[in-house]
């Protein structure tokens, strides 16, 4: 997958009134049919860990070809957060 996509993101409670923001790092194995397959988080905040997990879950992803067929692909994905001021 390429590009940006920016969207609102629920982020709970405490991470709006303490102000966190920053970018979690996920881990993700894509499955042939374009969906995860696993996730793990790799980095950021753990406030902000649950809302990246539940946003990158509803994502669908075009599956990667090799010789013109889909393969599983093991990728990084970060998720930035960013408080509106």
């Amino acid at each position: 997958m390429t590009g940006v996509q920016t969207c609102a993101l629920p982020i709970s409670e405490k991470a709006r009134l303490y102000g966190i923001q920053g970018t979690v790092v996920l881990e993700v194995l894509i499955g042939t049919d374009g969906l995860l397959k696993d996730l793990k988080v790799v980095s950021g905040p753990e406030e902000l860990a649950p809302a990246a997990i539940s946003a990158v879950q509803q994502w669908r992803y075009r599956p990667y070809l090799l010789k013109g067929e889909p393969v599983e692909v093991q990728t990084t994905i970060k998720v930035n957060f960013q408080l509106k001021r």
